[in-house]
């Protein structure tokens, strides 16, 4: 029985058919066209030829050509007025003049009606500089016996009128030249009558401040785009002019009435300032940038009116004072945003100039303490100022420097809430606190030793600190510093000191351990050597004392967490004390067998295996040293029998241990032999050490070569190689001094230029022995 599926099953089998049909008869339409456009290609036209890119529009000529036009006509006219003035009558002059310039401002109304604005611009132009000619004109004719700033400070200001009045017109609006005229002469004014009035500094500055305060109503209240930046421009250029002028003088002021003087214009500059800014249009930027000089000259003038009362160190905090006062401006809810930020920067600015102010006195009292360095133990100075005054000169009137850097402090504890920034301003509040406390003896003048505790009493006091970590630790670490070069002045105060520091460094050494142990290990040495100098040991005695450091940092590592701060110190402490034996060698070698001691017990611990091969080494430099201290002319006696059981004993290890480097397994025992004898061989004139001794490193560097072994054929090489170098040093001195002069410069030269040539194959050269070197073991 054939199965009838229902229509709606029916139906959907049919759509899937017929889209699939649809699918299929567009992939072959698809395929057809693409057959047809291959058989047949249509023919292509060639591309249109187009001419040369223009280089300038017509427009643009247009605006050149008007623009020399105007140019040319004003010259003319200049000409005229200069030259053949004098060639007309009155009458004639009158009517020249006035005609051209009547012609001339009316003919853009024309202009302007039949569409031609360019030409009417250009025209315009001439207008005006021809009312400029007829006010020089006027002078020359009418009023000669007038002074000239008196005359341009009228002139000028009738013709901002006159050409505001033009462009005001109806057909004249539409020009774009009047109005920027009219405000450029407007700035000549008041600047003229201040000259023509024999004004003082302070009257020019006045007429410069009202003339931008005059730009900046401008900028702010007219909405045509040239005039508003022509104003802008004059407002910034004028008013900040104007704002240095009036800083200088309030800086300067001699006497109160000057002062006073001075005071009012900074005081009207910020006026300008603030009410721009607060007037708003100008963008958050602006605004808050202008809030910002205004409330820096607020403060320079209400501390000017201060100077002639308050001595000279007292100048600088009296301006903080004022910058701090500014932080109750920004609580005042109804101020702007935009002024209210600006206040704020300017409060910091204010707060960022006391405390650069201060710090020469914190610079040199950090850094002049190390000049005792090169005069240890010369006698105590008189006071903590002479102690930092070493080799440079206290700054002048600084006495109130720690007063600024802990108002500052107080500002970031106190004031700022921020979250975000609520820490970092606390490490700056305790950094300025903790710089205040260290110029404070310097800056009174304490006794010598009263300084010493103060220094000592601020590194016990910000090593116990649990707060503002790890801020107060490094300000410790500064701190100790200071004070250990402080000390230095006196053998007593030096060795009292560097005890001191050890004792409060190593216990808070539970704390930091990075930081504070390494310190104590580091005051500790310097105690050590301190101890040896007092007691009048030479250098190598003073070394024996210096190992106990080592010794302490190998005991005490293991019971740490961060080791290596500490393992490094020690170390350091470990090739001081190697430095100062090696004047002796009986001790040099007592030193470097200590060491030894000192590396093996730390390779005993599973995670220093590797300092094991250190200590091998500083035995063989002990043994060694040992040898050259008896004057051992023959080492190999001494050498031998350490080297063959070290051989032996590296050859065990490695059948057991295949892996193992031939470095561990013979370096130290091909070393404790090869490098003795090489050593002796230099100094021997006979010839039978260095043939026996070329044989055995011929040998081993056969044996390494032959086996795949690294330590062999890199010590028995490099032992060859010297070995033949010094049979050949006679014969090279020889040849050297029977040669002329210029054949070695020449050698050298035609050295380089080979090695240039083949540069690329001697590196080439070079990978592969290294290759070759790094697939032995």
């Amino acid at each position: 029985m054939t199965h009838i599926p229902p229509p709606s099953e029916e139906l959907r089998l049919l759509d899937a058919e017929l889209w699939q049909l649809d699918r299929r008869r567009a992939q072959l339409l698809a395929r057809r066209a693409w057959l047809v456009a291959a058989l047949h290609p249509r023919p292509t036209a060639p591309a249109p030829a187009t001419g040369p890119r223009p280089e300038t529009s017509a427009p643009g000529v247009q605006n050149l050509l008007l623009l020399l036009g105007g140019v040319l006509l004003t010259i003319a006219a200049m000409v005229f007025t200069l030259v053949s003035w004098g060639h007309l009558g009155i009458a004639g002059r009158g009517l020249v003049l006035g005609a051209v310039t009547v012609a001339a401002l009316a003919a853009p109304l024309f202009l302007v009606r039949r569409g031609l604005r360019s030409t009417a611009e250009s025209v315009a132009g001439l207008g005006l500089a021809l009312t400029v000619l007829d006010a020089y004109a006027l002078h020359q004719a009418g009023f000669p016996s007038t002074g000239g700033a008196g005359y341009t400070a009228v002139a000028s200001a009738l013709l901002a009128g006159l050409w505001t009045a033009y462009g005001t017109l109806p057909r004249a609006s539409e020009l774009r030249l009047p109005f920027p005229a009219a405000l450029a002469a407007a700035q000549l004014p008041l600047l003229c009558w201040a000259v023509a009035s024999s004004a003082d500094v302070h009257g020019l500055t006045a007429a410069v401040l009202v003339t931008a305060g005059f730009d900046a109503a401008v900028a702010l209240r007219v909405t045509l785009g040239p005039v508003r930046v022509l104003a802008a421009v004059g407002a910034y250029g004028l008013g900040a002019l104007g704002s240095s002028a009036a800083g200088w003088l309030s800086w300067t002021a001699s006497g109160p009435s000057a002062a006073a003087r001075a005071a009012a214009l900074v005081l009207l500059a910020a006026a300008i300032a603030l009410a721009a800014s607060w007037r708003g249009g100008l963008g958050t930027a602006h605004a808050t940038g202008l809030a910002l000089a205004s409330g820096l000259l607020m403060v320079i003038a209400l501390g000017g009116t201060a100077h002639p009362a308050v001595p000279a160190a007292w100048k600088v905090p009296v301006h903080l004072a004022l910058g701090i006062g500014l932080l109750a401006a920004v609580r005042i809810g109804w101020l702007p945003e935009a002024v209210r930020g600006g206040l704020l920067r300017a409060s910091a600015a204010v707060q960022g100039l006391a405390v650069l102010w201060a710090l020469p006195v914190v610079a040199i009292t950090l850094l002049g303490p190390v000049a005792w360095t090169w005069q240890a133990w010369s006698g105590a100075p008189s006071d903590a100022r002479a102690a930092v005054t070493v080799d440079a000169p206290w700054p002048p009137d600084m006495a109130a420097a720690p007063l600024a850097l802990v108002a500052v402090a107080a500002v970031l504890a106190l004031l700022v809430k921020d979250t975000a920034g609520r820490p970092l301003a606390l490490s700056g509040a305790t950094a300025l606190a903790w710089a205040a406390v260290l110029t404070l003896p310097a800056v009174l003048e304490l006794p010598y030793i009263t300084g010493l505790l103060v220094l000592g009493a601020l590194t016990a006091v910000a090593l116990a600190s649990p707060y503002g970590q790890p801020t107060v630790t490094i300000l410790a670490l500064v701190t100790s510093a200071d004070l250990a070069f402080t000390s230095l002045a006196s053998r007593t105060a030096t060795l009292t000191a560097l005890f001191a520091l050890t004792a409060f460094f190593a216990a808070v050494s539970w704390r930091f351990t990075r930081v504070t142990a390494p310190a104590a290990l580091s005051y500790a040495t310097a105690l050590a050597c301190a101890t040896g100098a007092a007691a009048g040991w030479p250098p190598q005695h003073t070394a024996l004392l210096v190992l106990v450091v080592p010794v302490a940092a190998a005991l005490i590592a293991p019971r740490v967490n961060e080791r290596v701060p500490l393992e490094v110190a020690g170390a350091a402490a470990g090739l001081l004390a190697i430095g100062l034996a090696a004047t002796d060698l009986p001790t040099l070698a007592l030193v470097l067998a200590l060491c030894g001691v000192i590396t093996a017990g730390t390779a005993l611990r599973p995670d220093r295996r590797t300092v094991a091969s250190a200590s091998a080494v500083l035995f063989v430099l002990a043994t060694w040293v040992r040898l050259a201290a008896w004057e051992v002319t023959i080492p190999e006696a001494y050498t031998v029998p350490v080297t063959v059981p070290a051989l032996v004993i590296g050859f065990l290890r490695l059948r057991r241990e295949p892996r193992t480097s031939s470095w561990t397994a013979y370096g130290p025992g091909l070393a404790a032999t090869l490098l003795p004898s090489l050593a002796a061989a230099w100094s021997d004139p006979h010839w039978t050490r260095p043939l026996l001794l070329g044989l055995a490193a011929l040998s081993l560097t056969l044996l390494g070569a032959g086996y795949s072994l690294q330590a062999p054929l890199v010590l028995g090489g490099s032992v060859l190689v010297l070995d033949a170098l010094h049979e050949l040093a006679p014969y090279l001195v020889q040849v050297t001094d029977a040669l002329p002069r210029w054949v070695l410069p020449a050698l050298a030269g035609l050295l380089l230029l080979a090695l240039g040539a083949t540069y690329e194959q001697r590196i080439r050269d070079v990978r592969r022995m290294r290759n070759v070197l790094g697939k032995m073991s």
